[in-house]
């Protein structure tokens, strides 16, 4: 039988994006239409990453960066807290070599030191033995927010000032930017958001400041293959402006 999947993919892009975001919503409500619990719908949700992971791979989408827990996520239930911390040790154990057996540098950004010990331990086995894979740099964000990014950038660089005896007149962004989580990584031009919720909840606010930003309805379990291609598909259609007028991208454009 032929693997859809292989129908789904089957579909030419001319413009792809080189970073893209998802902010992973709608665990909850798909299990609750399903009359399941809500730890059911994040088992659910692993299809879902392992079917995105497969398309960008596919596209050679350089980067993707996950949305899996927030900073602000430990004010859910403590029952389901502890099953998401225990679904991510699981994936951990489980995917990591099928990661690394295809060429997928595996990153988790994001206050790690607020997370188990048996966690933390599960990070450094995954990122050092996928360090130095070329291939996709795949990135989860675990107890992760995007002003904690930016206020422990800011941190670090003060004591690099201090140390080097310069003055913050001599910080640039682009000095700033690789202080931040993914700083080594392009700019997110591509953010979606499932569930049907249209805001970005603090992810990556500096990474995201000119990415185009897709909403879309379906439930998070159910994003699969066809959706995400679907989403490369009309960011293709975006005329990306970066500040310029559409006269003198036409302009640019004609003088390629």
């Amino acid at each position: 039988m032929t693997d859809p999947r292989h129908t789904m993919l089957a579909q030419k892009l001319e413009v792809l994006p080189e970073h893209v975001a998802i902010i992973m919503d709608g665990n909850n409500r798909w299990a609750k239409n399903q009359n399941l619990t809500g730890v059911a719908g994040h088992k659910a949700g692993v299809g879902a990453v392992r079917a995105v992971i497969e398309t960008a791979v596919h596209y050679k989408i350089p980067a993707l960066t996950l949305f899996a827990f927030s900073s602000e996520n430990w004010r859910r239930p403590a029952l389901e807290v502890k099953a998401l911390m225990d679904l991510f040790v699981f994936v951990l154990k489980r995917e990591v070599n099928k990661l690394h057996d295809n060429n997928i540098r595996l990153r988790i950004i994001g206050d790690v030191a607020g997370l188990s010990s048996e966690l933390q331990k599960l990070i450094v086995a995954a990122e050092t033995k996928t360090l130095s894979n070329t291939g996709l740099q795949l990135s989860i964000a675990a107890n992760y927010g995007g002003r904690w990014d930016i206020l422990e950038a800011a941190k670090k660089m003060s004591i690099v000032l201090q140390q080097t005896g310069n003055t913050p007149d001599t910080i640039c962004e682009g000095d700033f930017g690789k202080y931040l989580c993914l700083g080594d990584l392009p700019a997110i031009d591509l953010c979606i958001r499932t569930s049907g919720e249209q805001r970005i909840s603090n992810f990556l606010l500096w990474q995201m400041a000119y990415a185009e930003l897709v909403f879309v309805d379906t439930l998070w379990p159910e994003f699969k293959h066809q959706k995400m291609v679907d989403t490369l598909v009309q960011f293709g259609q975006r005329q990306r402006r970066f500040g310029q007028t559409d006269g003198q991208l036409v302009q640019q454009e004609s003088n390629v």
